[in-house]
């Protein structure tokens, strides 16, 4: 593979995450980006607007609220909270109020996509929607919001009586505004957000179900899938998880092929809910690093640096553009995978990660990460306008600062609790 033999050499081996100067850089990057992105983004009408390259908003006079834009923002000021940076709290409330008073329907139930100010644009119930609800929900619970309670209730209850799939162990993709009609499609990215949220849901609440149901998530995806298929994650499937390799879709959020970038983010994942799992299941920790090590082999452009977004069941570059969030997934799963395995190979590939994130891809002249470069490095916008949230590169900064013990969140506030003890 790719840098299989990477060495560290003895003079310079020691974790950059335990460097005093490399904490600091990765708080002041994390604090960049707060900067960047929490006012900014507050829109007064509600929710919060998207950001051109120089955090101005987009579509200022009537902006429109996609779910997955408004949960990852509570989200992230969630984080924000607990590391005590001020004017998060504001930001949660701002959010929460926002997702429970205009994403929810509360005649039909679940959450819409998108609206503007004169109310729903896109009525479809998505899986990924709900998955980013159940996140926020979870989240804002453990900052005391008073509607995190109703809900992390009305949206697993939403989950459960309409996405969940118990003969698969997966989620259903999406229901038309009054869930009369189910699209046929099945999907690995709604379902790897969902596994994402059920573990936030699982630490919130003490509720094993939330973790069965992510197990069971990661097995169908990776396991039954993804392992068979030379560790690269399949994105595509019919209603009976049948795959389609041909299945051409929307670029943004179900492109074509199969995506680096989720490889990435699936090895995090399957580490944490291995350790929340209380390191039952073995095969996880295996596939997780093949699948970060296949990303790098297959996704990683050895000229110019980047992982390309996708590639074609031949393994070859079909959308040659560099995304931030690739790069962004890779650093924090090469941080989680090193805090377990001693290997020169991922700690070598996180700095050499985030080289390439401090040399190409944040902005350091306006601020945020460049959403998209082209194959050369160069900015472009093909795909994305502005700078999309603040979601992926936030956790980049933070996953490497804190205890490998479950997620980001759990990390904070175990580190936060420890420290009060040494006091």
């Amino acid at each position: 593979m790719t840098d299989a033999k990477l060495t560290l050499p003895k003079t310079n081996s020691s974790p950059w995450p335990n460097r005093p100067f490399h904490r600091q850089y990765l708080m002041r990057q994390a604090n960049n980006l707060f900067d960047f992105f929490e006012a900014p983004s507050m829109n007064p009408k509600g929710g919060f607007f998207e950001l051109d390259d120089d955090g101005n908003p987009l579509d200022a006079d009537n902006a429109n609220r996609q779910i997955h834009v408004t949960t990852r923002m509570v989200h992230c000021a969630v984080l924000g909270s607990l590391i005590g940076r001020p004017g998060s709290d504001e930001i949660v409330d701002h959010g929460m109020r926002y997702i429970w008073d205009k994403h929810r329907d509360p005649r039909r139930g679940g959450y819409v996509w998108s609206l503007d100010d004169a109310g729903v644009t896109n009525g479809a119930k998505q899986a990924y929607g709900h998955a980013f609800v159940l996140l926020a929900a979870s989240s804002a619970s453990l900052v005391g919001h008073p509607l995190a309670g109703q809900m992390l209730a009305d949206v697993t209850e939403v989950i459960n009586t309409r996405f969940w799939d118990e003969k698969s162990g997966s989620v259903r993709d999406e229901y038309n505004h009054d869930w009369s009609q189910l699209l046929p499609y099945r999907g690995q990215n709604a379902n790897m957000h969902m596994t994402e949220a059920l573990m936030a849901a699982h630490e919130a609440t003490g509720n094993r179900d939330y973790l069965t149901k992510a197990e069971r998530i990661a097995e169908l995806i990776i396991l039954k899938n993804a392992v068979p298929l030379g560790h690269r994650v399949a994105e595509h499937f019919d209603e009976n998880w049948v795959l389609d390799k041909n299945y051409e879709g929307n670029e943004m959020f179900r492109p074509s092929g199969t995506t680096p970038g989720h490889w990435l983010e699936w090895a995090r994942l399957l580490y944490q809910l291995w350790v929340l799992g209380e390191k039952r299941l073995s095969w996880m920790t295996g596939a997780a690093r093949a699948l970060f090590q296949q990303s790098i082999e297959l996704g990683w452009d050895s000229v110019h640096g980047g992982f390309f977004y996708t590639l074609d069941w031949d393994n070859k570059p079909i959308m040659r553009e560099k995304l931030w969030w690739p790069v962004s997934e890779a650093i924090g799963a090469a941080a989680y995978i090193s805090a377990f395995d001693n290997e020169d190979y991922f700690q070598a590939w996180y700095r050499k990660l985030w080289d390439y994130a401090e040399n190409h891809v944040i902005d350091h002249k306006r601020g945020g990460w460049f959403s998209e470069l082209k194959e050369d490095l160069t900015p472009t916008s093909r795909l994305f306008v502005g700078k999309p949230d603040i979601y992926h590169a936030l956790q980049a900064c933070l996953i490497p600062l804190y205890p490998t013990n479950g997620s980001l969140t759990k990390g904070i506030i175990e580190a936060d609790h420890t420290e009060k003890h040494l006091v």
